[in-house]
């Protein structure tokens, strides 16, 4: 009742109730909304590659000054700059926004030098209050240019402030850097581009405005993530490229390494883009967890900021690394799938770009950069020019001139009679009137007139730019090729050819369908000259394999892949050892090389040299020989619960020679330092448990050890070959006579005997300094890794 008698207007707002209709206004609401998402927040300008809040803190850090030559600043200045001028939203996404554009694995041409925590691939960055912040060096290639009128200004969001419509942007920053987003209804996700191949592909598209998809490939082939990775699928590259629309697979870079003596690893050096490597991590130990995935024993992370990124994922022995490496692709972010959509604002509207349109867009934006630019430094010259041709004027009559101004009663009058004097225009007059009395001398005159000559010399290369179309393109190309050597940086990721992707996936697909385990097979264990261990796939022994020049063998067993066998060490202490832990070395046309031998000292650990190599199948018997002459051969056992254990009790400064595989038809052999060769049947001397200290072999004179030892099957073609030294010669020259002889030249003696003289010494000589005993043919090789079939 109290309302009654009073109109609409003067009813107070808080009493007023308007119906409106629910559907219109959430209509309104939403599009404003939308409008807002897609015009102010989520996509790029085509033209910089820019979203509003990225290009307010690049404009408001240059108008601070904060460029590469200058020092770092608190990023929570420059946020608290922006969002008080620029952007009229929270600092958060301020903050995100910077930390984004300075993080190098997440643009491939950072726009910000960070300093301080700006997080990783799997952890966020640190605090604005804790980090710091200037432009980077590429970014001043985005503002340069600013104050020449070169882009339109708009007010800021309380029309206190100016800021660009749109950053000069001297490279296609939308195609370097890529863009994501998502918008109401729509969204977008570039991928990062090499800046060289894409500046050059941009020159192409302005030379040739004809050019197709095709040709623009051939400067820019691909995608170049920050991270690298490898690009095996190239079709949907072009799909993208021709449409806007597209997917492609992006691998790890992966290698398989013997990541210690003992084991394989695979060693991840390249991530897809945007994947770390704890979320790797988290995932395949899920997957191993799970029992989805086998063959792998422990995964480790060593990136750092000094050597990179680096994650070492260990395989279990007997396990195919690349049939595991076809698992880590198929069941984690090893392998990721890149959808490109390439949405940007063009002209105010949102529009789906192909590779030709983005570099249109930039290209068009740098004529008309340069154009602007052109007509703001013509407008300039020709103003100064004019001032100085009034200058000129008044010095020709310098007296007059000061005689006019000191008569005059103030500046307006003296500006009308010098006008009216000198037919001099208003700004020139002005600019007399203003300037100090020390300008207008006689040498002024000569700088002045050097500075009319410039003058108009710039106007007239200035007004040729704008009067012809080709002159202005090479200029635009001209600033473009100088940016693309400016921002040159080599290729990170890897494109792989259509024939290549081709062989790729069928390895992968052939890997993938392969077992996991190595199958058991037959294999040659080799024991090289040098102490190297390294095994053949294959049942033939290696005196019947060809051998390279390169390699020189000590002693071999057959195995299998999947069986251990044992290092039998000077020490008389055995080692356990897979098998399937060996690097595996081929037999070519040009023989057996044993370069991949891997020391054994590297495999065990050992601290003195291997003697011997032995299958722990429970069937061999083995002969030891020491250097004081004692003898052994081992019962068929060993301790299945040990990794190693002794073969034989040695006494105090004795060391074993050699030991070799034997059975009772064999024949041992001792050769000593003095030339002495004792040759005795094995059955001889009868097999002894794991703690015997062995029996006498060959009985020795105080000044005598053994140099070598072996057991030798029956062959008449077993021969003994000794080498004889020379005291007192430089070491590496004391090696002199050689002698060979067949094994059956020597009779057969008793144990604990000295056995029979197997080389007189020649004059010089004092003893032997190598000697051998075997079934092949013998080998020497020199210092230099030279070898000769003895």
């Amino acid at each position: 009742m109290a309302l009654m008698g009073r109109s609409e207007s003067e009813v107070p707002v808080a009493e007023r109730i308007e119906e409106i209709d629910v559907s219109t206004e959430m209509k309104g609401s939403f599009l404003e909304y939308a409008y807002s998402v897609i015009y102010s927040r989520a996509l790029p300008d085509a033209r910089d590659g820019l979203k509003p809040v990225q290009r307010r803190i690049l404009f408001q850090m240059a108008q601070m000054g904060l460029t590469p030559d200058k020092g770092h600043v608190k990023s929570s200045r420059v946020v608290g700059e922006v969002m008080g001028k620029l952007h009229p939203h929270g600092d958060s996404a301020i903050y995100d926004a910077l930390v984004r554009l300075a993080q190098p694995f997440n643009l491939r041409v950072p726009l910000v030098d960070g300093h301080g925590n700006f997080g990783s691939l799997d952890d966020g960055p640190a605090a604005a209050r804790y980090t710091e912040a200037r432009l980077a060096p590429a970014a001043l290639s985005l503002t340069d240019q600013l104050d020449e009128d070169t882009v339109n200004f708009v007010p800021n969001y309380d029309n206190q402030f100016m800021q660009p419509a749109v950053l000069p942007a001297a490279f296609p920053n939308l195609l370097v850097n890529g863009a994501s987003g998502i918008a109401v209804g729509m969204a977008t996700n570039i991928p990062a581009h090499n800046p060289q191949e894409t500046l050059n592909a941009a020159i192409h598209l302005l030379r040739h405005p004809e050019a197709t998809t095709e040709d623009l490939m051939r400067y820019l082939p691909g995608p170049d993530f920050p991270g690298g990775g490898i690009i095996t699928d190239r079709s949907g590259i072009i799909d993208a490229y021709e449409s806007g629309r597209g997917s492609f697979k992006v691998r790890a870079k992966v290698q398989v390494e013997r990541v210690s003596a003992r084991k394989n690893g695979l060693v991840v050096t390249e991530l897809p883009y945007m994947v770390g490597p704890e979320r790797v991590i988290e995932k395949i130990k899920d997957a191993v967890s799970s029992g989805k995935m086998k063959g792998i024993s422990s995964v480790a992370n060593f990136t750092d900021r000094h050597h990179g990124l680096r994650m070492i994922i260990d395989i279990k022995a007997g396990f195919n690394p690349e049939a595991v490496l076809a698992q880590l692709y198929k069941m984690t972010p090893l392998e990721e799938s890149f959808a490109v959509n390439a949405v940007a604002l063009v002209d105010g509207q949102p529009r789906l770009l192909a590779l030709k349109e983005i570099l249109r867009v930039f290209i068009d934006h740098r004529i008309e950069v340069t154009t602007r630019r052109t007509k703001h430094r013509l407008d300039k010259r020709r103003a100064r020019l004019h001032l100085v041709e009034g200058l000129l004027r008044a010095i020709l009559d310098i007296d007059d001139v000061i005689a006019i101004i000191r008569s005059s009663d103030d500046a307006s009058v003296a500006q009308t009679r010098l006008m009216t004097a000198f037919d001099l225009s208003e700004l020139q007059s002005q600019y007399i009137l203003e300037l100090r009395l020390r300008r207008l001398t006689k040498f002024s005159r000569l700088e002045l007139e050097a500075e009319q000559d410039s003058l108009h010399q710039e106007i007239a290369e200035l007004e040729a730019i704008l009067g012809s179309v080709e002159r202005l393109h090479d200029c635009v190309a001209g600033e473009l090729e100088a940016t693309a050597e400016a921002l040159q940086s080599p290729r990170r990721t890897l494109l792989l050819d259509k024939d290549s992707a081709i062989e790729t996936e069928a390895l992968i697909q052939t890997t993938t369908s392969a077992p996991l385990e190595i199958a058991d097979e037959p294999c040659v264990v080799i024991l090289s000259a040098d102490g190297g261990l390294v095994r053949l796939n294959s049942s033939a022994p290696p005196p019947l394999v060809p051998q390279a020049n390169n390699s020189i063998w000590r002693q071999w067993v057959t195995t299998s892949t999947r069986a251990q066998i044992a290092v039998v060490g000077a020490d008389g202490i055995a080692h356990r050892l897979d098998v399937v832990s060996l690097p595996q070395a081929e037999a070519t046309e040009s023989g057996l090389s044993l370069d991949p031998a891997v020391p054994v000292a590297e495999l065990l650990g050992l601290e003195v040299p291997a003697v011997g190599i032995f299958p722990l199948d429970g069937k061999s018997l083995l002969a030891a020989g020491t250097e004081r002459g004692v003898v052994k051969r081992i019962r068929h056992e060993h301790p299945d619960s040990k990794d190693s254990w002794p073969i034989i009790t040695l006494e105090e400064g004795d060391r074993v020679v050699a030991s070799a595989l034997t059975n009772d038809e064999s024949d041992l052999v001792f050769v000593t330092m003095n030339a002495q060769l004792l040759r005795l049947k094995a059955s001889q001397v009868r097999p002894q448990g794991l703690s015997a200290s062995g029996v006498a072999g060959i009985k020795l004179s105080a000044s005598d050890n053994v140099i070598a030892f072996n057991s030798v099957a029956p062959d008449p073609e077993a021969m003994v070959t000794t080498v004889a030294q020379q005291g007192g010669t430089l070491a590496g020259t004391a090696y002199s006579s050689i002698k060979t002889t067949p094994l059956e030249a020597f009779p057969h003696k008793g144990r604990a005997t000295q056995g029979v003289r197997c080389q007189r010494l020649l004059r010089g000589e004092d003893s032997l300094g190598l000697a051998w005993v075997g079934s092949h043919i013998p080998r020497a090789q020199s210092a230099t890794g030279a070898t000769v079939k003895l």
